[in-house]
């Protein structure tokens, strides 16, 4: 049992803490109300740009022109690049964990089809946890900022694609987390290598074009790579901070509860004393 002065402190680093988690709950809302706004604006744009792509390499292949080769699906496959996107800090549930399980189950089910998969890691939890499962961190990319801009997107994704021309690697991945809501995240596994054409319902027009479809290409596939990446990055920090209001929301429920449990036993424990104190002093005076 302990004593008075014990859960006295015990009650006032409850209390601390209680403080603590909600001023982080509030900033993590603050932040989480500018990175959904982030995230909205980019979304419309890729679509579109993936949707001119997939219009384009049609067009191409009606044509009888040869396909962009980022946009080439290789039979055999050898090698995959497989990038996990986490956070640099914790106290977001189970974000960053979830996103490191992800990885283990891509590499256990695609062990059949990819000879080799290395594993890349942008941002420190990430690096940390798989650092720890035993996987070899191919490449860790730190970003300049504490927000990840779109310059940062284009240097990866000049460097996978180098790769993947070069055939390094016959594929590229990404798992991150994908921001659904405020309080909830859903882990992702994205191609990013070759891309992805969109499924065009109706023939679209051959519009002239210059300098050339080939020439568009060159420059719009690398940068709906980069603007996808980009993306990852607003969907991830945005679940970060939704996963982090959740979770310090839950820690000063916790501690509420902890700080109320706390108060009573020590009022009982006090009660309890004073009783005891009197019916010493009670005692003695009838001994008298």
């Amino acid at each position: 049992m302990p004593s008075l002065r014990e859960t006295k402190n015990r009650i006032k680093t409850v209390k601390n803490t209680e403080k603590i988690t909600k001023a982080m709950k509030m900033v993590a809302a603050s932040k989480l109300r500018r990175a959904q706004d982030a995230v909205t604006k980019p979304r419309g744009f890729a679509a579109k740009l993936q949707e001119l792509i997939s219009s384009l390499a049609l067009l191409a292949e009606t044509a009888s022109v040869e396909t962009h080769p980022l946009l080439i699906d290789r039979p055999a496959k050898k090698a995959a690049m497989l990038i996990a996107l986490t956070s640099d800090r914790g106290l977001c549930g189970a974000l960053n964990s979830s996103v490191v399980r992800m990885v283990q189950r891509f590499v256990v089910d695609q062990e059949e089809v990819f000879s080799r998969i290395d594993v890349s890691a942008i941002g420190k939890k990430g690096f940390e946890g798989l650092s720890r499962l035993g996987f070899p961190i191919a490449e860790r990319y730190e970003p300049p900022d504490k927000i990840y801009d779109l310059a940062f997107a284009k240097t990866i994704a000049e460097e996978m694609c180098d790769k993947f021309l070069g055939h390094q690697y016959d594929a590229v991945f990404l798992v991150f987390n994908h921001f659904k809501s405020a309080i909830t995240q859903e882990v992702v596994v994205e191609q990013l290598l070759p891309v992805i054409r969109k499924p065009v319902e109706e023939q679209p027009i051959d519009f002239i074009y210059e300098p050339g479809q080939m020439a568009l290409l060159d420059a719009l596939v690398p940068r709906h790579f980069s603007t996808r990446l980009y993306q990852a990055f607003l969907e991830s920090f945005a679940s970060e901070q939704g996963a982090r209001m959740t979770a310090m929301d839950n820690a000063t429920r916790n501690a509420k509860e902890m700080n109320e449990k706390l108060t009573l036993q020590y009022n009982r424990a006090r009660q309890a004393a004073i009783t005891k104190e009197l019916m010493e002093i009670i005692g003695g005076a009838e001994a008298l």
